[in-house]
């Protein structure tokens, strides 16, 4: 546990804080999302008043990924903690350290950090001002004052492999990532693994493109922001044969949607928040699920326990028990999905929650 400096008592701080939100949600609603230039006219919080900080990755703002889930989560702890919430966009990786600097100076408590490529300059800003709190969203970084949130997606992803074998039509599915790192890899790895159940269950010989557990190698476009790459590499699983496609590749994933919406015959599997409501509605008819990671909830419940006092470096770790992981609705495509295999999904979640299904990783947090 660790102890704020300079914060006033909580009835204060949260009145303080309710007026300030009160006045950032008026100008919200006439204003676009914010732009590296507009966080960089971000005023100096008041002594009293609780407030944070969230910094980008380079894939910005609106990724339709986890920057956007993140986001959503401190907007989600403005209006029911009544806290002043701003964020500082990263458009490349010159901006990242430069933010994360500009966060601490705004004399705001609490920074929030996005993903793998803001882990040295959390560490950095974090070890230079150990009096201000950090969380890292899909990362880890050892250090007294950051509290990791992490995600076991192997567990849910697991469901998704074994929803893709059961309803492909062409007995091959496919998976590829924007870059070969633990929290990219992990949903690949339960991918595989509920693969594998399924064709165990059903003697059946589903097989999947993209990626080798065993060798923890694969395909990997190497970025998270070029559409064209995804659009490029699905389009080869298509040509081999894949029907069913689960990227783990940010934004380049709605490259992965276009070529399988061009195929006319391909479905997607989207990851980090339902893609069936993030994506352009185009997409809407070919997205089969989505492998969720329930990044707001989290947001909210830390940055309350910061705002009460009760911050810890303890990692928020998201499972399917604690309701941080989990399959999305099938939504439009619920016709493809038979109540058999939608029966044998929910005991597998069940036998998975109990423990007796345990989905390892190499990456598993």
């Amino acid at each position: 546990m660790t102890s704020r400096q300079g914060i006033g008592a909580a009835g204060a701080r949260r009145l303080a804080g309710v007026l300030v939100a009160v006045g950032a949600l008026a100008l919200a609603g006439c204003a676009p999302a914010p732009t590296a230039e507009q966080s960089a006219t971000a005023t100096q919080a008041g002594d009293d008043a609780y407030c944070a900080r969230m910094v980008t990755n380079s894939g910005g703002l609106e990724d339709r990924s986890f920057n956007q889930s993140s986001w959503e989560g401190l907007e989600k702890a403005q209006q029911e903690l009544g806290i002043d919430a701003q964020v500082l966009v990263s458009t490349g990786e010159n901006d990242l350290a430069p933010n994360v600097d500009q966060a601490v100076q705004s004399g705001c408590g609490f920074v929030l950090t996005v993903g793998y490529e803001l882990a040295q300059a959390t560490l950095d800003a974090a070890t230079a001002s150990p009096d201000t709190h950090f969380a890292i969203v899909d990362e880890t970084v050892d250090a007294p004052n950051v509290k990791p949130i992490v995600f076991d997606t192997a567990q849910a992803a697991y469901l998704a492999g074994y929803l893709a074998a059961g309803v492909t039509k062409t007995g091959k599915v496919a998976t590829f990532g924007g870059g070969n790192q633990p929290p990219v890899t992990l949903f690949m790895d339960g991918f595989s693994d509920g693969v594998d159940r399924y064709n165990a269950d059903h003697g059946t010989s589903v097989q999947l493109l993209g990626w080798s557990k065993a060798a923890q190698d694969g395909v990997f476009t190497g970025d998270f922001e070029d559409i064209n790459k995804g659009k490029t590499v699905t389009q080869s699983f298509i040509d081999q044969g894949a029907d069913v496609i689960l990227p783990v590749a940010g934004q380049v994933g709605e490259g992965a949607a276009s070529a399988a919406l061009d195929s006319g015959d391909v479905l997607i599997v989207w990851v980090d928040n339902d893609g069936y409501d993030t994506l352009p509605a185009e997409y809407r008819p070919i997205i089969l699920t989505s492998v969720m990671k329930n990044t707001g909830d989290a947001v909210v419940s830390i940055v309350g326990d910061d705002e009460d006092g009760s911050f810890d470096n303890t990692p928020y770790v998201g499972t399917l028990a604690n309701g941080g992981v989990g399959l999305a609705p099938y939504h439009s495509l619920e016709p493809e999905v038979s109540a058999d295999l939608d029966a044998e999904l929910k005991d597998l979640e069940k036998q998975i929650v109990a423990g007796t299904i345990v989905v390892q990783s190499p990456s598993t947090p």
